[in-house]
């Protein structure tokens, strides 16, 4: 996709700079040129230091000024700071930034996700502790956020695996627990094999661990859940009070994952059986339909069901069930196969004998783990019916021929046929209502709502982990750890003792921290050998900052009620379906609590995209990957940063590939110029300096401001490169370095480049004659009537199709209306990466492009 910041979108800029941006000089090779510009090492060796030792972004929280809370989502500490940290962390610098210069008091914290499967492997490998691996490259990333310029108030630094923080993990957990959110049950889990560990379901992608990438299998454990379906719905109904300030996709994914359904349990007599099966359907009125019905194999109930006759069988089929993971198990283009149960179960409406199967198309988490199958109308079903001879009945006339013998089922509406009362109907709706109405009279059923989110599985058999802070005792079961004994702290373990053998936690290889007396009888007890999930460190983090020093509770409620919710927020949309609901989960347990009085925890997301290199994932594998540290030597800094941002709007992939930080260090070369070139004094009026370029910077300021307020911050770069041209060419062919229209081009360009490229702003300032900080400023306010100008709207055109429509000057150049063009989100979308092979201009109102074919 053509972006600015992209080959074809440069060539626009290349004519003004009168840049061929084929210059690959280091920062070390230009600082020794014979006009260096500004010295990139020095500068960030100096501003970093400046900045450490006067606090310059550390949040006042006093009252003197309205507050305002910019969150990026915390780092895992893997390793050294990489291209996806250098994109992500910069989108949130550039808010902080802009926000503090506009007045407000920004609290912009850092702090890390420590604990994690990473670090517990690596110890292994070193036998060593897997604290010495975290806190080492905790330090390392920290020393790389510094050099990067990022505005964060260190004094609220946090990491997950302190006692400190995981203190007050474990007593949330116990208010959950108290509240009968946290409970322990028996069920099939999914298994990492590679990990060795279970995996919540949002951790399963494809069939596969998120991490491992290797096959998830099933596997019967006693493990510890949060009841986050009590809140399905609330989750779903607050999503009005985000919508517009989230992405739109995310609040898909997170509507779809949640899975709202609206249909009826229908009670089904089985032969031989006290219970009924309770099955959901979300098509009632196809109930005359169903001919047999199909149980999960790893279903509690098939283990019930099952005869003695067909045990061995079952038995057999269910170990083979237990190999195949959940995507190869719902896979439509694969062969159906089963077990017959030996029992049987009655159509409430029909009378019907029901065959009861077992199949592996069916999950246990759906539902009950059972479903009535209705073949004629649904292709599994009816792909199982022709595998083992079963009847198929058409309920619905759609005109598409009999299923039976097509072996297509048919999903669409139509007439209801062989189905008593509804005989005739075309009514989908009157068809449920009346079948519902109908089981409610009988008995043998009900309207309801289902959700397709299961509760959050949080046990890990992993050592690096928040422990769970219960105490097992023969006597008074499952007993919470009392307050004053929190921490639960983990055991002194490293190397061969950490690996986890045949499903149980290394913890549980620590007897004497694993034996211990029950709270409530004082008798022998043992403590609870599984961690937490580490999304449950992360569910609550953005909570803690707010009150780093707390030593008597996770957070304080009026350091809360000053702070939350937070403002903006930064992160992948990677996340959707994992931090960030469980997220929306914690704060609404907590506003039940009364520990807070707000239900979401965001105000606003972020999502930024991915820095990718020649169109792929970077990779070892692959042999395109980017160091960012190596970048940040050869081209400083400032030009990686700018670069990052120039490169396209934020939630856009990045394709190094397609970038050139070497024609940003030379942008910024001549940024730092410009201030270098200006004679008049500090303070000069600037309201006697020449009108034309005045006009010139007020309205790029004026639309910078705009820009920002919408974070299309690659555009913002744009405006920025224009008015340092315009700036330039004042200088050399204009009104001089002496006008005072030029220093105040030049202060304007200092502060709106201070949110990119920190080092050269602060750089610029000083040169102007001011006292550090430029951080420290006010942002600069546009004269309404040097900003005004005569402008229509700009109609873009791609394929003669009317993509989007700007506003821009009469006197625009075709250069500038190009330019502006390509960088509207619609027309990048529409382009959809596609070189453009004709442009046709009609200043000032028309800008058609036609890409190659």
């Amino acid at each position: 996709m053509w972006r600015i910041g992209s080959r074809p979108a440069r060539r626009a800029y290349d004519e003004r700079q009168n840049s061929t941006m084929t210059d690959e000089k280091t920062v070390t090779e230009q600082a020794a040129s014979p006009r260096p510009g500004y010295d990139a090492v020095a500068a960030q060796e100096k501003w970093q230091r400046y900045w450490q030792e006067h606090d310059t972004f550390r949040a006042l929280d006093d009252g003197s000024k309205e507050r305002r809370y910019m969150l990026d989502m915390f780092p895992y500490p893997s390793g050294d700071l990489h291209m996806g940290h250098a994109e992500a962390f910069v989108m949130g610098d550039v808010i902080a930034r802009y926000w503090k210069l506009l007045g407000y008091d920004v609290m912009h914290p850092i702090g890390w996700d420590s604990f994690g499967l990473p670090a517990e492997n690596a110890a292994i490998a070193r036998n060593s502790d897997p604290g010495e691996w975290t806190y080492a490259n905790i330090e390392t990333q920290a020393q790389s956020f510094h050099r990067y310029g990022l505005s964060f108030d260190w004094s609220r630094r946090l990491h997950t695996s302190d006692p400190e923080y995981y203190h007050w993990t474990q007593w949330l957990f116990i208010q959950f627990f108290n509240r009968g959110l946290a409970y322990r049950k028996d069920s099939y889990v999914n298994w990492c094999e590679a990990c060795g560990t279970v995996l919540a379901n949002e951790q399963v992608v494809q069939g596969l661990c998120e991490r491992s990438k290797t096959p998830v299998t099933k596997r019967k454990l006693t493990q510890w859940y949060f009841k986050i379906t009590d809140y399905a719905q609330r989750l779903l109904d607050d999503m009005a009070k985000i919508e517009g300030s989230w992405p739109d996709r995310v609040l898909a994914m997170q509507r779809n994952w949640i899975g709202r359904s609206e249909g009826a349990t229908v009670d089904f007599v089985v032969d031989g059986r006290d219970e009924p099966i309770t099955v959901f359907t979300t098509r009632p009125d196809t109930l005359y339909g169903a001919t047999f019905m199909v149980v999960a194999p790893d279903a509690d109930l098939a283990q019930e069901l099952v005869t003695d006759e067909q045990r061995e069988a079952f038995e057999a089929y269910l170990e083979q069930t237990k190999r195949a993971t959940e995507i190869e198990r719902q896979a439509t283009d694969r062969p159906k196969t089963g077990v017959f149960l030996g029992r049987y179960a009655t159509n409430p409406l029909t009378g019907g004998k029901l065959p009861i199967w077992a199949a592996d198309y069916v999950l246990s988490e759906y539902g009950t783990g059972a479903i009535m199958a209705v073949p004629a109308h649904d292709q599994r079903d009816l792909d199982f019916a022709r595998a083992f001879d079963l009847p198929v009945v058409t309920v619905i006339d759609t005109g598409e021929g009999d299923p039976a013998t097509t072996g297509v089922a048919t999903a669409g509406d139509g007439a209801y046929i062989n189905s008593g009362p509804l005989d005739g109907l075309t009514d989908k709706a009157s068809g449920i209502a009346t079948i519902n109405e109908k089981l409610q009279a009988d008995g043998a059923g009900h309207a309801t709502i289902t959700f397709r989110l299961r509760d959050w599985l949080l046990s890990r058999q992993r050592f690096w982990g928040c422990p769970i802070p219960i105490v097992h005792c023969p006597a008074d079961g499952e007993v919470a750890v009392p307050e004053e004994q929190l921490p639960v702290r983990l055991p002194d373990l490293k190397g061969a003792d950490l690996v986890p053998q045949n499903g149980v936690s290394p913890l549980a290889n620590a007897t004497d921290w694993v034996a211990t007396t029950c709270p409530k009888c004082g008798g022998p007890a043992q403590r609870d050998t599984d961690t937490m999930d580490t999304f449950v460190d992360s569910s609550w983090y953005y909570l803690r900052y707010c009150s780093p020093g707390d030593e008597t509770a996770p957070f304080s409620p009026n350091d809360v009620k000053r702070w939350m919710p937070v403002d903006q927020y930064v992160g992948g949309v990677e996340h959707a379906i994992l931090h960030l609901l469980y997220s929306r989960f914690f704060t609404k347990v907590l506003n039940d609590l009364g520990l807070v009085d707000f239900d979401e925890p965001f105000v606003r997301l972020l999502n930024q995209g991915q820095v990718i290199n020649e169109g792929k994932a970077m990779s070892k594998s692959l042999g395109n990957g980017v160091n960012l540290g190596e970048q940040i030597d050869r081209f400083g800094v400032d030009a990686i940063r700018t670069t990052v941002v120039f490169a396209g709007p934020p939630e856009e992939d990045i394709d190094w590939a397609d970038v050139s930080p070497a024609a940003t260090l030379k942008f910024l070369q001549r940024a730092w110029r410009i201030a270098d070139d200006v004679t008049s004094a500090p303070g000069v009026d600037p309201a006697t300096g020449d009108v034309t370029l005045r006009r010139t910077c007020h309205r790029a300021i004026g639309e910078i401001t705009d820009l920002l307020e919408a974070q299309r911050f690659n555009v913002v770069v744009a405006r920025i490169m224009e008015l340092v041209n315009a700036t330039r060419k004042a200088i050399d062919s204009g009104c001089g370095p002496a006008d005072p229209a030029v220093r105040e081009a030049a202060e304007h360009t200092a502060v709106a480049l201070s949110l990119f490229a920190p080092y050269v702003a602060e750089e610029m300032w000083e040169k102007l004659g001011h006292a550090p900080s430029v951080a420290e400023v006010s942002w600069p306010v546009a004269d309404p009537q040097l900003r005004s100008v005569d402008e229509v709207t700009m109609v873009v055109q791609v394929q003669g199709k009317i993509r989007a429509k700007i506003q821009v000057p009469t006197t625009i150049s075709e250069q500038d209306a190009v330019a502006l063009a390509l960088a509207d989100p619609g027309v990048q979308r529409s382009l959809a990466g596609r070189e453009v092979a004709k442009t046709i201009v009609r200043l000032p109102k028309m800008v058609s492009l036609v890409p190659a074919q």
